[in-house]
């Protein structure tokens, strides 16, 4: 029985062909593959394995999009580094952002949001875990490279959900890129029994099911008022001095494991231009929790303004932001039109070269680049966009016969 119990839980025998490093000469392997599909098991697996088997003790960079990321799923997750150690187990060096191994292999923890703290170290190897979702992606992963340079054979492992950022692109146009994707389905042992059954019956067929679950890349709708390509070329990770700040909410219609509060950040700069500063939109919060969440948000960014729609909540909404900070200088709008033609507008200061984004912002750019005239394919609320809308109309079309305004 003993014996039984050692091959089910050894990784070479259990692991799927997918999760298995591809075989032969390659310097770069991309797992890309759905939620709950197994690609963090298969990164954490490679990397332990890696640092117990070394015939010397080898260094090794874990970048994922933020620090918190890194630790909390590439190490400490259900399926992270920390979990799945059955020898050899490292241990964790907070202060230093690092495992180390009882052999004296090292693995370090980087942030995307980073890309400098990548100047300086080199490694062996790399494990890059939901590259489609980094905030400075090019920049991190031009910094990696250099810093590749130790051991006869340095690899990379990259593991995500694809978006279709130029980045992954790019590496997916690679004709040294190993290729391997895989499903939610194809894990379906290690998950939820109801868990599969209720997002095939909402997003099954679906574009964000067909990325979500599948792991396909999606491009861009046709009948989108965004593109990635256009979104691409309009970033400013220095945004400068700004003058008016606005934090613009979108509260959900019901509350529960499903909602999300949409609040977006912009300022404008000398220049006339609108400058998004920040995505601080939060899931599965009470009211109480995203109105704490977006009074935050106008603190932190020092904001002079914040917008909030109150089609769904009326006089509520109003009165849970001034619950939390009876100064806060609030304006409330009312949509009188249907979201595309609110949309179409701010669609324009894009194409007019009117608006930038500080850095990337990839769950909202995901719906701008989704959003058509019969919404999201997902069929869900634009909830991130919404309140893009309602902050760049502040700072840009108020008075210009846009969805009415309303001061409190």
């Amino acid at each position: 029985m003993r014996a039984l119990r050692r091959f089910g839980d050894d990784w070479a025998f259990t692991c799927r062909a997918a999760q298995r490093p591809p075989e032969g000469a390659w310097r770069l392997w991309l797992l890309m593959g759905g939620r709950g599909s197994g690609k963090t098991r298969a990164g954490a697996e490679w990397v332990h394995g890696l640092a117990c088997d070394a015939a010397r003790p080898i260094r090794i960079a874990l970048v994922a999009e933020t620090l918190g990321d890194a630790r909390e799923v590439m190490v400490d997750g259900v399926s992270g580094i920390a979990r799945i150690a059955r020898r050899l187990r490292p241990s964790l060096e907070p202060s230093r952002r690092r495992l180390v191994w009882p052999n004296g292999s090292i693995a370090q923890l980087f942030s995307s949001e980073d890309p400098e703290s990548l100047r300086g170290p080199q490694f062996d190897f790399a494990w890059c875990d939901e590259l489609g979702k980094w905030r400075h992606a090019q920049e991190t992963y031009d910094m990696l490279q250099f810093a590749l340079r130790l051991g006869a054979d340095p690899r990379i492992l990259v593991t995500t959900t694809p978006r279709s950022t130029p980045l992954l692109k790019g590496l997916i146009d690679d004709r040294e890129t190993v290729i391997a994707r895989i499903r939610t389905a194809d894990n379906q042992a290690h998950l939820s029994p109801g868990f599969l059954s209720a997002m095939n019956r909402r997003y099954g067929g679906t574009r964000l099911g067909r990325q979500e679950l599948d792991g396909e890349l999606i491009e861009d709708r046709e009948d989108a008022l965004w593109s990635r390509a256009r979104l691409e070329a309009i970033r400013c990770p220095s945004p400068g001095p700004l003058g008016r700040i606005v934090v613009a909410v979108d509260p959900p219609a019901t509350a529960g494991r499903q909602s999300c509060c949409g609040i977006i950040v912009a300022g404008l700069n000398g220049e006339g231009h609108a400058i998004v500063l920040a995505d601080a939109s939060v899931e599965s919060r009470s009211p109480a929790g995203w109105a704490r969440a977006a009074v935050e948000a106008y603190h932190r960014y020092g904001a002079d303004r914040l917008v909030a729609e109150v089609n769904q909540g009326g006089d509520m909404v109003a009165a849970l932001l001034k619950g939390m900070d009876e100064s806060l200088p609030l304006t409330s709008v009312r949509a009188t039109r249907r979201k595309w033609l609110r949309a179409e507008p701010v669609a324009a200061l894009y194409e007019q070269g009117r608006v930038r984004h500080a850095g990337a912002f990839p769950a909202l750019e995901d719906q701008m680049c989704d959003f058509g005239p019969d919404g999201l394919s997902s069929g869900r609320s634009p909830d991130r966009l919404d309140a893009l809308v309602w902050a760049l109309t502040a700072l840009l079309l108020e008075g210009q016969g846009t969805p009415r305004v309303r001061g409190l």
